[in-house]
């Protein structure tokens, strides 16, 4: 009966749709803000402080991601999300210096959701337009189209551009060389050059650093949980430890945990290395597609250099177990002395106290016979938050709410012999507190949690 009457119909020349049309998307339906509109107004008030301070007048230039995923979910640039909380792509957030207001040059709508041959699958989804962004970010959206007038404004003014080219120094321009991994954000200033040779760049990184070094209470509680998180997963996958295992089914327990306690994504790809690989940084073993999966072995350790992340922000903690179950007495030595080291730093920590004086400390109190086989001098940690390169000013002293790692390593090639321990450091207002203090650290309590 139903076919006769669409027989009719289409015979009528009356349409038929049989499938009823999927309503179009907005922005909330599939997202929050993950801070409140007044937070972010603030860290965007600061940026412009801390470049009004020092008389910069222009404009800050902020890249959003490429809508597109590449096979993960969508995951926005840092500074973006840091000053927007928006996951909005291929979008611009331009900070006026000069009148000290904010706004975001966006596409009309979110590409990623239309298809005009599958229309009921790809419904669209208005960004523009859809005023709830505006009321719940705080921030005003204008067409994208826009923004090449814009600067060409800008040009005849002869402004100020800042962009943030990732660490110190003078903004560094995409190369145009045949090989070369730009970001974003060194994309855009090549464009801005090609198209307006008459503006002047600024790098922003400084500035930009030294309000990110400083997290809220909303950040150190998100840094928290990613720390619980990547707590669980490290406690989970010491106990698959075992002579026959492999590095890469570790990986396949400690990550498969991390998403059954709500860790959205990896902060980084999982690091777990055993015997001779354990002597090698990341960078040597992640060099061939299959290096990082050997099969362990009785009288191995087996370290744990491993991150996720929960709400955009990072985790990353470091341990060593021994495959057996049991340390050597050597390996115990060895292991109680980078400890040592790790609790010494972390007792020294405090506000006011800078980097170099943590390296000098780390100096006198290293044993000789050790110094030349101990990674930490220099780099002893980095700050987590965004990433597990969230940017920093190394001389900066310390303040109450920066979260950093400490990681003395212990990398011994003539004895085939490698130690590591990482933990998460929040400077408090008298000290520090120790994230990772959930998951011990000593050669007796690591063989505890591998049974």
């Amino acid at each position: 009966m139903k076919s006769l009457f669409c027989l009719v119909l289409f015979i009528l020349g009356t349409p038929v749709n049989t499938t009823a049309q999927t309503p179009k998307q907005h922005y909330f339906d599939w997202t929050e803000m993950p801070f409140t509109k007044e937070e972010l107004a603030q860290r965007r008030t600061n940026l412009i402080h801390e470049l009004v301070k020092n008389e910069k007048t222009g404009v800050v230039l902020i890249p959003a991601r490429d809508g597109f995923s590449y096979g993960e979910t969508f995951r926005q640039l840092d500074d973006f999300y840091y000053f927007t909380g928006l996951e909005l792509p291929n979008s611009l957030l331009v900070i006026n210096l000069t009148n000290k207001n904010a706004s975001i040059y966006t596409p009309k709508d979110d590409l990623r959701f239309s298809r005009p041959s599958r229309p009921n699958d790809f419904p669209g989804r208005p960004l523009l337009k859809d005023k709830e962004i505006t009321h719940r970010s705080g921030l005003e959206l204008k067409n994208i189209t826009d923004f090449s007038s814009f600067m060409d404004e800008q040009a005849q003014k002869k402004a100020t551009v800042f962009l943030n080219s990732g660490q110190s120094g003078d903004f560094t321009f995409a190369s145009g060389d045949y090989i070369d991994s730009p970001s974003p954000t060194q994309l855009l200033g090549r464009a801005l050059k090609e198209k307006n040779n008459v503006l002047t760049f600024e790098n922003s990184y400084q500035a930009i650093a030294k309000l990110r070094m400083v997290k809220s209470a909303a950040e150190i509680e998100l840094l928290r949980k990613a720390t619980e998180i990547n707590i669980k997963g490290i406690r989970t996958a010491a106990k698959s430890v075992q002579p026959g295992i492999d590095e890469r089914y570790l990986e396949g327990i400690l990550e498969g945990n991390y998403k059954v306690n709500g860790a959205q994504r990896l902060a980084f790809g999982s690091i777990i290395k055993s015997g001779p690989n354990s002597l090698w940084p990341w960078r040597i073993l992640a060099t061939h597609y299959d290096r990082r999966n050997r099969s362990m072995e009785n009288g191995d350790l087996v370290i744990f250099d491993v991150g996720c992340e929960y709400g955009h922000y990072v985790s990353d903690v470091g341990r060593t177990f021994p495959v057996s179950g049991r340390f050597s007495e050597e390996q115990k030595a060895i292991l109680n002395m980078e400890v040592g080291i790790a609790d010494a730093i972390i007792d020294f920590i405090k506000p006011g106290i800078r980097f170099a004086d943590i390296r000098d400390l780390t100096d006198r109190i290293i044993p000789k016979d050790a110094k030349k086989y101990m990674q930490v001098g220099l780099f002893f940690g980095h700050h987590l938050g965004l990433s597990t390169g969230d940017p920093y000013l190394p001389d900066a002293p310390l303040q109450a709410g920066m979260v950093f790692t400490v990681e003395p390593w212990y990398y011994n090639h003539d004895k085939g012999l490698s130690v590591f321990t990482e933990d998460v450091i929040l400077v408090t207002d008298n000290g520090c507190e120790v994230l990772s203090k959930g998951l011990p650290r000593t050669p007796d309590d690591l063989e505890s949690i591998m049974k």
